[in-house]
């Protein structure tokens, strides 16, 4: 068993012992642990990178087709995904700092090309060259195909970095942080979003909560673990926010009907035609919408199924 992430304590207890719900990569069941000395929640033990990468299929990313179903999938992201840009938008007007926004792990680019739409200057990176030629075409957003603790981008150059559920992917997340430190420019802003295992969702649905998505999370933040990790990495948090429209309602509804989330059933190659999809798909966000109260009030308790927070350099 692997020591903690951010204390070091090589002691832990079972939680429970699951397989992929979600998009049914691999037959195999995994373990996830807490940590006994803190309390974290981690995957133990942890896949090796050859083995880690199977479960992450070419298309585990956003880009939506010409039919019907992808232009419904598209309008619905993009108003959802407004909570986002009114976030970071926000961060960069309390901001000093000159620069473009990084989004690491930016996919197919809509958020950035929603930044860029709004004026600001925007660059993605991605392990995914096919996900960064999308954003290149469909967006017009620069992207570069790097591993972010080691890309060839120019220090202190950034006036805000975004990280929107990358950092629970990672096997050493301290090594982004540290990584995002050395690229922002003075007095620029870190903005990072994970789901939240303190949140109510988890506490109820414990191994069938979406925000656990086995095994492709490595390590399950709750939002006081999360800002330890910035402090560590030299980051002062000033701003968190509980609620996103992306992400707590879905999560929800994907929690409660995995077959019916979009993206898990494009991963999985479910067959289906244009009707049953676009049926399929209406049902799934009439699911989103019944979930947007419940998660609402969950967030008002600083219990949402994520967390996001912006960090300043101390």
């Amino acid at each position: 068993m692997s020591g903690c992430l951010l204390c070091g304590s090589a002691t832990a207890s079972l939680v429970f012992h699951g397989p992929d719900r979600l998009y049914h990569t691999t037959t195999q069941e995994f373990d996830v642990v807490r940590c006994g000395g803190c309390g974290m929640l981690r995957l133990d033990p942890q896949p090796p990178p050859e083995e880690l990468r199977r479960y992450y299929p070419g298309n585990y990313w956003f880009a939506p087709d010409a039919s019907a179903a992808g232009r419904l999938e598209e309008a619905w992201r993009r108003l959802v995904l407004r909570d986002h840009v009114r976030f970071v938008t926000q961060a960069l007007r309390g901001s000093k700092a000159s620069g473009q926004v990084l989004d690491v792990g930016c996919g197919g680019g809509l958020f950035l090309g929603m930044l860029r739409e709004r004026g600001y200057r925007v660059v993605g990176l991605d392990f995914s060259a096919e996900a960064a030629a999308v954003a290149w075409r469909r967006q017009q957003t620069p992207a570069v195909v790097a591993e972010f603790a080691n890309s060839p981008l120019r220090a202190g150059s950034f006036a805000a970095i975004t990280m929107f559920h990358v950092m629970e992917h990672l096997p050493d997340p301290l090594r982004y942080v540290e990584a995002a430190r050395d690229l922002l420019a003075p007095d620029g802003r870190l903005i990072i979003q994970v789901p939240n295992a303190a949140s109510w969702q988890s506490r109820v649905l414990r191994g069938a909560w979406n925000g656990m998505d086995v095994p492709r999370h490595l390590f399950d933040f709750r939002d006081s673990d999360l800002e330890k990790l910035l402090e560590r990495g030299g980051f002062r948090v000033v701003r968190r926010k509980y609620f996103s429209l992306r992400d707590n309602p879905a999560g929800l509804a994907s929690s409660i009907a995995p077959s019916l989330d979009p993206m898990a059933r494009r991963v999985r190659r479910t067959a289906e035609g244009s009707g049953a999809r676009l049926a399929k798909d209406l049902v799934y966000l009439a699911m989103v919408m019944a979930s947007v109260p419940l998660t609402g009030i969950e967030a008002a308790f600083r219990a949402g199924s994520t967390v996001m927070m912006e960090a300043r350099v101390r």
